[in-house]
């Protein structure tokens, strides 16, 4: 039996000349923008030629690249330690595609789609299963597949978080900062057709604060917001911009929710452009959790789901 692990997200530019395609490859996709073709790639064209150089100079702070990749390439390399299968990184996005990682995929039996999503949506963990199928399908490939739609509840997967949560604390008395989750935001229209989304952070949320609760860790106060709108259509709220104006305490730990793996919406986004609306707002701390990464936690988790879906196929 021949077994191979994919390890599903949106991906991130690897240099700077791709921050075009990722760009434009996420607004053409029919789960962002919901437009018939050829519509959508005019909206995807548009918006690409009007973010692009703000995006290139956003990328340029890290780099010239997405952090998404390498941090990925460290947790495969923990988790061929311990899976035996032979495990691949799979960008929506970006290279690695679907497409590039298909001829290993020839000869195999079983298919393991893990999402690096812990919540299910249809912009993301529905997206990139249609991108599987799609190429699965196109090369002939008969493969089983097995998929878990979502694990925002899953003991080690908020083991990690509690572990990234004080490790930014830094031994410092919880109870002298507010702790914000942000999650990356969608449209409003997107949750009212029915998208599990918000509902899943919500529940990863509350998983969190038990579990920071039974380690003894009681902050000032917990909130939940929402980062990353764009466009005028109204997104889910609080904003976390708006979140910070209500904040008691001027020191301030953020938690990226949304993502297991750190990308510009963690290490750009939060930590560079939000940080200055803290400094405005005249913060004395603001600090910017990890996400899980290759935490052994986070290893643990996604060693365990893909055990649980071998024992169960």
């Amino acid at each position: 039996m021949k077994r191979a692990v994919l390890l599903m997200n949106m991906g991130g530019p690897n240099n700077l000349s791709e921050v075009e395609v990722f760009l434009n490859n996420m607004f053409n996709d029919k789960r962002i923008i919901a437009a018939p073709q050829p519509i959508r790639a005019m909206i995807a064209k548009f918006i690409t030629w009007k973010r692009k150089n703000e995006a290139k100079e956003n990328y340029k702070a890290l780099g010239g690249k997405s952090p998404i990749v390498g941090y990925t390439k460290n947790l495969i390399r923990h988790l061929q330690t311990k899976i035996d299968a032979k495990v691949h990184m799979v960008m929506r996005y970006t290279p690695p595609f679907c497409a590039d990682i298909i001829h290993h995929l020839q000869d195999i039996d079983e298919i393991y789609a893990i999402p690096l999503y812990p919540h299910h949506s249809s912009t993301t963990t529905l997206s990139s299963m249609d991108d599987l199928h799609h190429n699965l399908q196109k090369h002939g490939i008969k493969a089983t597949v097995k998929t878990i739609p979502h694990y925002y509840n899953h003991p080690d997967y908020i083991a990690a978080i509690v572990e990234r949560i004080k490790e930014a604390l830094n031994g410092e008395d919880p109870g002298e900062f507010e702790l914000v989750f942000s999650a990356h935001g969608l449209p409003k229209k997107i949750i009212e057709k029915g998208d599990l989304y918000q509902r899943h952070v919500k529940y990863n949320v509350y998983h969190a604060r038990k579990a920071l609760t039974l380690a003894g860790i009681s902050f000032h106060k917990t909130h939940l917001a929402y980062q990353s709108r764009l466009g005028p259509l109204e997104w889910i709220r609080p904003y976390l911009d708006e979140k910070l104006k209500t904040l008691k305490k001027k020191k301030v730990i953020i938690y990226p929710v949304a993502f297991t793996i750190d990308n510009s919406e963690t290490e750009f986004e939060l930590d560079v452009e939000y940080r200055e609306i803290a400094d405005e707002l005249g913060f004395e701390e603001y600090r910017v959790a990890k996400a899980p990464n290759d935490h052994h936690y986070f290893v643990n988790c996604i060693t365990d789901i893909y055990q649980s879906m071998k024992v169960s196929a």
